[in-house]
């Protein structure tokens, strides 16, 4: 991080933060821990779970930024009768008007775009939620024998409803692992809420600015690669994670009472590209480990699965991983 040019690209990514809170905060009011997450996880190329309560603005909030990063926005509204190829696109039988030949051609499904909105992902039955996987590992599509690469840079953006309702279906494990971050959505302040309604209930249209595109954005993922990290902070967000699972014998004896599967390397290795992240963005040349406590709860949130004991005592993960803060330091 010594080098000249790296330098600079850490004061043009500062300046693009504070440009891009100014402009998404023309249109959310409040989430700025959301929005600084979601950052976060675009500048390591991650994907984003979020989860709350309908009308939190979180469909806006994601195609806000899509406006200001000047990337191609696509939504796909899962629900019960999706199909995959609804999501991946489908090959259809055309007939070549002058030579009356027929044959297949590709019609590309809403997949194929930088950032991909995929609302209200747990109303799809696992078929259809599995249409996603290849995609969101490789950036790529298969289909008909035939692989397709997406775009980049390429990321998947989920809600869900934390509400229990019939017709939903639970993501798998597999399908978690795929998520950087798992965000929790909170209700506005007293305040934040009276400038919404304010706001949303006049003739006001507020209007965005570009303050980035594609080829800034994979610049600076690069950039993020290059930090480096002490290996004592690897040592920590490892020995954290491994703390999660309750058949380390040097976890924790809440670990073992509370947790039936911890998380597994992808945990640590979203840790450390999060510290990373985190750091340049507040101006420091590498992380420190309030850089990984910072990451643990949205990193962990979605990885460590709870039993009936933890259900029992009113423990949730968050829990957890303030448990584990405390007792590991």
């Amino acid at each position: 991080m010594n080098r000249t040019d790296d330098v600079a690209m850490v004061d043009a990514l500062f300046e693009m933060r504070r440009r891009l809170s100014d402009e998404i905060a023309k249109v959310i009011i409040g989430q700025q821990e959301i929005i600084n997450q979601l950052l976060v996880a675009q500048l390591c190329g991650g994907h984003c779970l979020l989860i709350g309560v309908p009308g939190l603005a979180k469909t806006l909030m994601i195609k806000t930024l899509a406006e200001v990063m000047h990337l191609s926005f696509k939504r796909i509204q899962f629900t019960p009768d999706l199909m995959p190829s609804d999501i991946t696109g489908t090959e259809v039988i055309e007939e070549d008007k002058s030579s009356g030949k027929r044959e297949f051609r590709f019609f590309r499904g809403p997949i194929f775009g930088n950032i991909i909105l995929a609302d209200e992902i747990n109303r799809t039955p696992p078929k259809t939620q599995a249409a996603l996987l290849e995609a969101m590992q490789e950036h790529r599509v298969t289909t008909a024998g035939k692989t397709y690469t997406l775009d980049e840079p390429f990321f998947v953006l989920a809600t869900q409803n934390p509400i229990e309702q019939e017709g939903t279906y639970p993501l798998p494990e597999a399908q978690l692992d795929r998520f950087m971050f798992s965000l929790k959505v909170e209700y506005p302040s007293f305040q934040e809420e009276i400038q919404i309604v304010k706001s949303t209930t006049s003739d006001l249209d507020a209007q965005v600015q570009k303050v980035a595109g594609k080829e800034e954005l994979l610049k600076f993922q690069q950039l993020v690669k290059r930090v480096p990290v002490a290996d004592n902070i690897v040592e920590y967000a490892v020995k954290i994670v491994s703390a999660t699972r309750p058949e380390n014998p040097a976890a924790p004896e809440f670990i073992r009472k509370w947790v039936e599967w911890g998380a597994g390397p992808r945990a640590s290795q979203y840790l450390i590209l999060g510290a990373k992240t985190n750091a340049i963005l507040n101006g420091r040349p590498t992380p420190q480990k309030d850089d990984i406590i910072r990451m643990m709860k949205p990193v962990l949130r979605h990885r460590i699965i709870l039993n009936f004991n933890a259900e029992a005592d009113g423990i949730d993960t968050d829990s957890v991983t303030d448990k584990l803060i405390e007792t590991i330091g």
